[in-house]
């Protein structure tokens, strides 16, 4: 038992992996990083990740089922954006049935009716909120998960979009669960449509102890600029690390036109 104390001692807390991705639309005519290029490159990044729960944005039916075919300790829910169904971009909530269970989930739309396939405000898109309530299986503790996209045209739909994300977020906690909140949001980190959201929550880019800030939808290498994604969180002790995934896997230089996003909380 001596000999085992200082291991004992040096062991890591407990901690949470997530990770929001941006798999980039499947349909998109990207030349050499077309979906079907880039899905085994998707696939091995995911297993080697492995985080207990990821958010995917733009993802299309079968750019799921590639996912669940090539990474079997994981199962997802969320809608087709279009009709609430299958048709269109999922944001999709993805967790490792190993590490974590799910409870319950819905999707709503960033709208003025956000209980139905619409489109709100200026924005180009319809787009949605993913929301999923987890149980970590190691530490039994409750945990919110919500992942989604906000438009990359329309201003009122950014800053709408998002409110309504904060409402929602307000009204669905009562117990006070730690919560996270990810995506491709499409705005940098000085947009006021931000402002009330980090009233709220706490940014892990500005909070982790350990950070790897910089661009995030950068084209295939193309056009790299400020961060795009995020991830938010409240109810954690700490963010221990907040980083990008710019490592390259066989099959495909890129995984995607944007980084994926990776952070570790301690519970």
């Amino acid at each position: 038992m001596a000999a085992l104390l200082p291991l004992m001692m040096g062991c890591s807390p407990k901690t949470l992996n997530v990770m929001s991705y941006n798999i980039r639309f499947g349909k998109a005519k990207d030349g050499d990083f077309v979906w079907e290029n880039r899905k085994g490159a998707a696939v091995a990044m995911v297993n080697d990740q492995h985080p207990a729960v990821f958010g995917v944005q733009e993802a299309l039916d079968f750019q799921l089922e590639d996912l669940l075919k090539g990474c079997p300790d994981y199962k997802c829910v969320g809608v087709g954006r279009e009709d609430g169904l299958h048709k269109g971009e999922h944001m999709a909530v993805f967790y490792n049935t190993g590490k974590v269970e799910l409870e319950n989930w819905g999707t709503y739309w960033l709208s003025e009716t956000p209980e139905a396939p619409s489109k709100g405000w200026d924005a180009m898109c319809k787009r949605t909120a993913t929301w999923a309530l987890l149980k970590d299986k190691a530490s039994g503790k409750h945990f919110y998960f919500v992942n989604t996209h906000l438009d990359h045209v329309g201003k009122e739909a950014q800053k709408n979009g998002l409110a309504l994300v904060v409402e929602r977020i307000g009204k669905m906690n009562p117990e006070g669960y730690p919560m996270i909140l990810m995506g491709d949001f499409n705005v940098y980190a000085d947009d006021p449509c931000l402002k009330d959201l980090r009233g709220i929550m706490l940014d892990a880019w500005e909070t982790a102890k350990t950070v790897d800030d910089g661009p995030t939808y950068h084209g295939y290498g193309k056009d790299e600029k400020p961060h795009i994604d995020y991830i938010f969180y409240t109810g954690f002790p700490s963010c221990e690390k907040m980083l990008r995934v710019t490592r390259e896997y066989p099959g495909c230089r890129f995984v995607s036109d944007h980084y994926p996003i990776t952070a570790e909380f301690r519970w």
